[in-house]
């Protein structure tokens, strides 16, 4: 497979240019999907940090780039919704969002902010010895007991001493407050209205209500993302940006 990819097919959740050069980085295999940003495109392209590939690479060697607390060698890995970018030498901090219109957004934070994750749980799973493990969305695994459920939302630590613990948990439930990170309605926050189950494969369907309009919607599952609970403060995420 090759290891470029032509600007022009880029995904458009990249929002870059796409007639300066034929080529442009390809997201390697790891935590998030085929829309990953590759960290060059987001440092060179979008930041405008870099000017070539070469300067992207002298940066990652000296671990200048720590994405959700560990230093990024590859320049390939994806950045992906609620990734948190920190840029250390020049005291700079961000986290990935998707906009109105499904694009990665990158919005500035502060250090306190850059300490803390927020996660969603995919799916959980029973390791060796009867344990639970969560299986976050952005590819890392925790063990924690059984009170947390699949699509929920923790924010863990980012902090070394005691990166992944669990600060706080917003169950995937009527009342509670998400943000949407696909389809048509994608960068909206909204209330939980309803959840309703569909048999089969089909995923299940969800009713929710414009946090700004008070306008009721639907959306399928797998675009909920859970941020709160009866209340939530959009700036806390960036999500007033």
């Amino acid at each position: 497979m090759s290891d470029h990819l032509k600007r022009l097919n880029a995904p458009d959740s990249w929002h870059i240019t796409k007639k300066t050069t034929k080529f442009v980085a390809k997201t390697a295999p790891g935590p998030h999907n085929a829309n990953a940003m590759p960290v060059a495109v987001w440092l060179r392209d979008q930041q405008g940090l870099a000017r070539t590939m070469k300067e992207v690479k002298q940066i990652l060697k000296q671990k200048d780039v720590v994405i959700n607390g560990r230093p990024v060698r590859d320049p390939k890995m994806g950045i992906g919704i609620f990734d948190v970018i920190a840029l250390p030498r020049i005291g700079k901090y961000f986290r990935v969002l998707r906009d109105l219109k499904g694009r990665h957004k990158t919005v500035e934070i502060d250090a306190e902010a850059a300490q803390k994750r927020l996660c969603k749980i995919e799916n959980k799973t029973i390791v060796p010895g009867g344990k639970v493990q969560l299986n976050l969305r952005y590819g890392a695994n925790i063990i924690a007991d059984n009170t947390y459920k699949s699509n929920d939302s923790v924010v863990i630590s980012l902090k070394p001493e005691d990166r992944f613990k669990i600060l706080e948990h917003y169950p995937f439930v009527a009342g509670n407050m998400a943000t949407i990170i696909g389809g048509r309605h994608s960068g909206k926050v909204a209330r939980i209205i309803e959840i309703i189950k569909t048999p089969g494969s089909v995923p299940n369907k969800v009713i929710l209500e414009d946090e700004k309009t008070k306008e009721r919607f639907d959306t399928i599952t797998p675009y909920i993302y859970m941020i709160g609970k009866e209340t939530v403060s959009k700036a806390s995420w960036g999500l007033d940006q």
